[in-house]
């Protein structure tokens, strides 16, 4: 089950809110576990035995962590081997079949591949449980003793399957103790369908003309530049979509839930667009990846391989491919440049730094979407006319001229602008007073214009199977 599905919106959505409302406080957690592992199962029922083998080891060995924390060799060994099991488990579902093949292609042998199918959410929860038990053996967290509690936590529905990642100490005390209130409610709404519509309006109509690249036959450099574009405005209103839909839905639920999406495009270099682009991850790896092997308090040979470990990793928790782990050492060979040399000019300069991000960022998202390296570099290759097609195309012209308005909106979505004018309109009180009144039925227009898209079975793809 996904957020944009008629399913969602209209049954598990409501019947959910009606039982956690209803409910007293000592029991809204065992609601929210219960919805959480059915919205979980919807889809693929077998797929929840991973999860709960995943809660019970955290559960378990976070408490003997906290136990033995004062005796160090203890404390390790319950650590490590939570740590094991969860990325045994990731490696497991998500990477054995790539090793095997990579096996196979140096050896020459035949092992035949698995086929683990990729339970959905995955890599986030497995994160979110590795975060808990690090936290409890340092001490920042205490262990959750209740086990319906840490349940919850790691299988909450809203940012379950595309995140933001939610450590446990984000929302330690509100799994105890949180306020449902009717603000809370009515601006989680407001952030929900402003996040189901940016998926639904931008997100899936950008889509559709990338897949009618993919399947044309009269490419161009102007319609391989479209398609670059369109597919970077594509997965960002996607991602951050998504983040504003589990924001929303955790604020209705009492939970204020971390921040994913800080409007990237409008960065000046690639350092500042990973500080903006799913944050949550980005603080992931440097909190317990980066800053544990040294970060940048050591010798300089030794900051650049801690560099390219992290954005290699990076780049292979997206996906289970080749095409992965150079798109994050691609990024890696960038931010060292920057910080080597650059940075500081760029960050001085206006617009420079606009174009040589936007264009870094473009190449960077043509190799993310390829299907393999190959491919990608082809594809980069032809937006700069090496790939021998013609400048302009008849489709090219067609298409651009029939995406128009969804990428005018899309690259003004991207940025501040919309919301800046908001709030400078806000500054005076009629214009306040008037969006107060325009913003729930406007609102409810958004959300009326998603269904009408959705009970037509308009396209809607769901980008984070492999996640």
């Amino acid at each position: 089950m996904v957020f944009s599905s008629i399913p969602f919106l209209f049954y598990f959505l409501p019947i959910t809110l009606a039982l956690y409302f209803l409910v007293p406080k000592f029991l809204k957690n065992l609601v929210l576990l219960i919805a959480s592992l059915g919205f979980y199962a919807w889809g693929e029922p077998r797929f929840v035995v991973f999860m709960a083998i995943a809660i019970a080891q955290g559960y378990v060995l976070g408490l003997l962590i906290e136990k033995y924390r004062d005796k160090k060799p203890l404390k390790n060994l319950f650590t490590v081997l939570s740590c094991l099991i969860s990325i045994g488990l990731l490696a497991y579902c998500k990477y054995t079949d790539f090793f095997i093949e990579n096996f196979n292609a140096l050896t020459g042998l035949s092992v035949k591949l698995l086929g683990v199918a990729l339970p959905i959410g995955i890599s986030f929860y497995t994160f979110q449980i590795l975060s808990y038990t690090v936290d409890v053996a340092r001490g920042s967290v205490n262990a959750q003793k209740n086990p319906i509690s840490l349940g919850a936590y790691v299988a909450m529905f809203p940012q379950l399957i595309a995140g933001p990642i939610v450590r446990y100490s984000d929302i330690e005390k509100q799994l105890s103790d949180r306020r449902c209130t009717l603000e809370g409610f009515s601006r989680g709404t407001v952030r929900f369908v402003i996040g189901l519509a940016k998926k639904i309006l931008i997100a899936n109509q950008l889509g559709e003309l990338i897949n009618v690249f993919k399947d044309s036959s009269d490419k161009s450099v102007l319609f391989v530049w479209l398609y670059a574009v369109a597919y970077a405005v594509h997965i960002y209103f996607d991602f951050s979509g998504y983040s504003d839909m589990a924001i929303g839905l955790g604020r209705m639920l009492g939970f204020d839930f971390p921040e994913n999406f800080n409007y990237p495009f409008i960065s000046k270099s690639a350092t500042e667009f990973w500080r903006r682009w799913h944050m949550t991850l980005g603080s992931w790896f440097r909190d317990y990846v980066y800053i544990p092997m040294g970060g940048n308090r050591v010798s300089k040979p030794r900051w650049y391989f801690n560099i390219l470990v992290v954005w290699m990793l990076t780049g292979f928790w997206h996906g289970a491919d080749w095409v992965f782990i150079f798109w994050g050492l691609f990024f890696a060979v960038l931010l060292v440049c920057e910080k080597t040399w650059y940075l500081k000019k760029l960050e001085k300069m206006k617009v420079l730094p606009h174009i040589y991000k936007i264009l870094f960022v473009l190449i960077s998202f043509v190799i993310f979407d390829s299907s393999g390296l190959l491919n990608g570099f082809k594809t980069v290759g032809s937006m700069f006319g090496l790939g021998g097609l013609p400048l302009i195309s008849t489709e090219a012209v067609y298409q651009l001229k029939s995406y128009a308005v969804i990428l005018v909106l899309g690259l003004l979505g991207s940025t501040p602008i919309v919301k800046n004018a908001v709030l400078k309109a806000c500054e005076n009180k009629a214009c306040a007073a008037a969006v107060n009144v325009m913003e729930p039925i406007a609102i409810l227009g958004l959300l009326a214009l998603c269904t009408g898209y959705l009970v037509d079975g308009s396209f809607n793809p769901f980008l984070y199977f492999r996640f």
